[in-house]
């Protein structure tokens, strides 16, 4: 009797779970994709307004998008190009965007939209004074990680106090895509 009742069990709430699944995975994916348009409107500095239409109708007027090997890249009139980055930060993934200047030689602006550093210190990565310490900086032949406060470079990145670890890996994740992602733009393998 305790096996029907298991099995009975398990099969509703199996069922219920695969039918919760089948309702939300459409939603999940569009707010997935919103996300996404939003960051990359943010760091090509284009304004979406605050609703789910005015991010789909500026992300469609102002970005076009392209794809070279694997990656996308979205393009704003201006020429700046937007990317999308993934990799392992110290404690998990870090997710954003990137925007290079029109030249693809500086950093025009990061957005990072998913980070799992520890909070209060390596989850600073996400706040606009970190990362506004990119914007300008050239990133050939890579960006590299300096004590707060010592004198800097058109390619050094201040790193934060008590986060040195976060930084450095945040720091190898930028130096590996924006490689990776300049290389897929100029014409080559990624």
């Amino acid at each position: 009797m305790m096996l029907v009742f298991v099995i009975v069990t398990g099969t509703i709430l199996t069922t219920a779970l695969v039918l919760v699944n089948g309702f939300t995975a459409p939603i999940i994916e569009r707010n997935s994709d919103l996300r996404l348009k939003r960051n990359i409107l943010a760091a090509l500095g284009i304004r979406a307004g605050t609703g789910d239409k005015d991010v789909e109708a500026s992300f469609a007027e102002n970005v076009q998008t392209s794809t070279k090997g694997e990656r996308k890249f979205y393009s704003a009139r201006n020429g700046d190009v937007a990317f999308e980055f993934r990799g392992s930060g110290l404690w998990g993934p870090i997710n954003g965007t990137i925007a290079l200047a029109d030249g693809l030689e500086t950093i025009r602006a990061i957005t990072i939209f998913h980070q799992e550093e520890t909070p209060g210190l390596g989850s600073r990565i996400t706040e606009a004074a970190f990362l506004d310490t990119f914007r300008d900086k050239r990133f050939t032949p890579a960006l590299k990680l300096v004590a707060a406060g010592k004198p800097a470079d058109e390619y050094s990145i201040d790193a934060i106090t008590g986060a040195t670890m976060t930084c450095n890996a945040f720091i190898r994740i930028m130096n590996d895509s924006l490689g990776a992602a300049t290389k897929a733009l100029k014409g080559g393998a990624q």
